[in-house]
């Protein structure tokens, strides 16, 4: 049986390779996030300093390596054999839980995950020892370190509305003083902010930083023989006051003297700063439990008693983490960064929900969203009923932004402004600073996520045009971190569970099924990248000329058409074989058409912003192409529903010469989208666009003949009313269909023919 532990030590190293891969990916989200929506620095850049911090703070972690091992249950009334399996159980439900959660985009906290990991594990080998002990369950308080517990649950529950009430008022009161001209304001007022925030993220880094590291503690001569922990304690107003007068008079001199931009400079410190905390803050929750089963495993070995009989209350003192594990760590989180684009995925979910301008919004509205906004939108007309007139149009010039310039592309602006971004990195800083100092180990997710929420509310970017959509992403992730806490611990308490009741075996088992899922994963993901970036890139029309918009346009035509008759293909497959499921993808893949047709139709204000002055007939072509895929999209949403549902619903079959009917519209159909497709990919070869248009008149009499026999059929031997209305509303929309299709062809033709 040794050698089963050792097996599982092992595997628990690997496992926590596999963590730190996906931890790295949903939590890249914290530091990246202000950086990478400012856009003051390349990629390239920014990723540097998020490497050096992530280095230095996985150094200086070891310190919170604790919580793993003593912070939500009692190790010694638990037995070496019994632990392990807590362990195993934590590692298997984190990876699992953390490839879902990036996977679909959503940022999660970790410290969350791995906190109700270890309790939900805890809790249930807790109750199986009480059930064979015939205890009561009264007795779980020796078990598990409920005031422990409750305190980092409450702490990181709470750390939401904190993180976002703040995060708002502080962006509200820098917006009003320093308006979106914040760069034109008097030196001195910059460099006051400089000095503040610089100071803050000084005072951040001291206390996450150096007082984590093992050097924290050797005592300095220049230091009056004091450790560099005790001098910072004793003397922590006068390193506070000292820091700011430096950072301001710094400010001062880079601002007036070198003309930088302090903006510039507290970006780049904070995204080091936030990342050096993600690291010596989260990093416990990636390798805290393997390192505490490793050296669980040191200690057992050591004492040469079985296993089911050896106690581990030796994970109650307190033992340094091997500093070349954390370096390991810090290198493998440093490549995540680097090479995950599903890190890439989670940040581009935060961006959007706090982007200044009109964005693709990914989340549907809904019933809570819409209430809340209602709500806000009222107390908001009651205060502006309190305040005189003269102070609300003060307040409203102060959040005046700066207007776009005509031919300014709306994929090259920043998400906000480099104001807020250093908001973002300094409220955040200045709350984990402090958190950390009480000693409560808070979600970085939930404090980064919420100041950049706050600080968007504040900034009024979630305007009457997007607040219900943004409100809506804000609770879904909100949701997901809560739903995060229930399948942490469920899941947790399950797979210990298994593992208590079929050992090794079903280790291997779990194993392999998290291999498989997680292998799925990542093979669907890269799918789906690969095709949104191809299809992205064809939907996108930017160029600002009459010439430019026709050639980008075709591809977009072509695409359509592509998608359009793919959606076609699986509606008649489904109703000849009157199975569900390509019924369901092509309702599902129309329903996407449609929304990407009404995002083009949503940036019509920046397209014809963006066009040359002299292209005014391009603007007229593109909202007559926009008519025309908007008709076409619809047609193809009908026709998905209505097959769906009799389908569904279970209605009667068609029969076999309706499939022979229909077989032979899609064949004639796909002449029609081929021979378009060609023609939009060909370019402005009018020999092409010709033969196309020919197909109408044949297209719409083969059409037209199978509505007669229909009409026929109905009135001698027909005897289904719903097979009968489905028939007939599926051939009319079919030509309608066509008839839009032939729309795009003649209006592009027409174009080509005249240039």
């Amino acid at each position: 049986m040794d050698n089963a532990y050792l097996f599982i030590v092992i595997l628990l190293g690997l496992l926590a390779v596999g963590d730190l891969i996906v931890g790295v990916s949903n939590d890249a989200v914290n530091f990246l996030n202000s950086a990478i929506g400012s856009k003051v620095f390349s990629f390239r850049n920014i990723m540097i300093f998020a490497s050096i911090g992530i280095l230095f703070g996985a150094i200086s972690s070891s310190g919170m390596m604790e919580v793993a091992r003593k912070g939500i249950f009692n190790p010694s009334a638990f037995y070496f054999d019994e632990i392990i399996f807590i362990f195993m159980a934590v590692m298997m439900t984190d990876i699992l839980l953390l490839d879902f959660f990036n996977t679909i985009g959503l940022p999660t906290s970790t410290t969350v995950s791995i906190v109700f990991e270890l309790l939900g594990a805890a809790v249930v080998m807790a109750v199986i020892k009480i059930v064979e002990s015939d205890q009561l369950l009264s007795e779980l308080n020796t078990y598990i370190n409920t005031e422990k517990a409750t305190q980092i649950i409450l702490g990181i529950l709470l750390s939401v509305f904190i993180a976002f009430s703040i995060g708002a008022l502080v962006q509200w009161i820098s917006r009003v003083l320093f308006t979106f001209n914040f760069e034109k304001k008097a030196t001195w007022l910059n460099s006051l902010f400089g000095g503040l925030a610089l100071a803050a993220i000084f005072n951040f880094i001291l206390i996450k930083g150096i007082k984590g590291t093992p050097f924290s503690n050797m005592e300095l001569e220049m230091l009056n023989n004091q450790t560099i922990n005790g001098f910072i304690e004793y003397n922590l107003f006068a390193v506070q006051l000292f820091g700011f007068v430096f950072w301001y008079l710094f400010s001062t001199v880079v601002i007036y003297l070198f003309k930088w931009d302090i903006y510039k400079i507290i970006i780049g410190v904070g995204t080091f700063a936030l990342a050096l905390a993600f690291a010596g803050n989260d990093l416990v929750n990636f390798i805290g439990v393997p390192i505490a089963a490793f050296q669980s495993y040191e200690a057992w070995v050591n004492s040469g008693i079985a296993a089911e009989s050896y106690s581990m209350a030796q994970l109650n003192q307190r033992v340094a983490t091997p500093t070349l594990f954390l370096f390991v760590s810090g290198i493998v989180m440093i490549l995540t960064l680097w090479f995950s684009s599903k890190a890439k995925k989670v940040v581009k979910t935060s961006l959007d929900l706090s982007n200044q301008y009109s964005t693709h919004e990914r989340f549907k509205p809904n019933f809570l969203s819409r209430s809340l906004v209602r709500f806000f939108i009222f107390c908001n007309d009651q205060i502006k009923t309190i305040l005189p007139k003269k102070s609300i149009l003060a307040l409203d010039r102060s959040f005046e932004q700066i207007p776009l310039k005509n031919n300014q592309n709306r994929g090259s602006m920043p998400e906000f402004d480099k104001l807020r971004a250093s908001i973002n990195l300094v409220v955040a800083a200045v709350l984990i600073s402090l958190a950390t100092s009480l000693k409560l180990p808070l979600s970085t997710t939930y404090v980064t996520f919420m100041v950049a929420m706050g600080t968007s509310l504040a900034d009024r970017a979630w305007s009457s045009e997007s607040a219900v959509y943004r409100v809506a992403g804000v609770l879904n992730v909100i949701g997901g971190w809560f739903l995060t806490a229930f399948c942490a611990s469920s899941v947790g308490g399950i797979i210990v569970y298994l593992l208590y009741i079929g050992g090794i075996q079903v280790v291997a088992v779990i194993m392999f099924i998290i291999l498989l899922i997680i292998g799925k994963n990542y093979i669907s993901h890269r799918k789906e990248n690969k095709a949104i970036l191809e299809e992205d890139r064809a939907l996108i029309v930017e160029s600002n000329s009459y010439q430019g918009v026709i050639d980008e346009t075709g591809s977009t035509i072509e695409l359509v058409l592509k998608k359009s008759f793919k959606v076609y293909q699986l509606l008649i497959s489904g109703l000849s074989t009157n199975e569900i499921k390509p019924l369901q993808k092509g309702r599902r893949n129309a329903g996407m058409l449609q929304e990407e047709i009404e995002d083009m139709k949503g940036g019509l204000f920046y397209f014809i912003r963006n066009l040359e002055e002299s292209s005014v007939s391009a603007s007229t072509f593109y909202i007559e192409l926009l008519g025309c895929l908007h008709d076409l999209s619809e047609d193809l949403t009908y026709l998905a529903k209505i097959s769906h549902d009799h389908v569904n619903n279970n209605h009667r079959k068609l029969t076999f010469t309706q499939i022979k009917e229909l077989l032979l519209i899609e064949e004639s159909i796909t002449k029609i989208f081929k021979e378009g497709k060609e023609a939009f990919h060909s370019g402005q070869d009018q020999v092409e666009f010709e033969e196309v248009l020919l197909e109408k008149t044949s297209a719409f009499e083969l059409i037209e003949s199978k509505i007669n026999t229909q009409i026929e059929r109905t009135r001698g031997e027909e005897t289904s009313p719903k097979n009968t209305t489905l028939y007939f509303n599926f051939l009319i929309r079919t030509k309608d269909l066509i008839t839009h299709k032939f729309e795009l062809v003649e209006k592009y033709y027409g174009v080509v023919k005249k240039l």
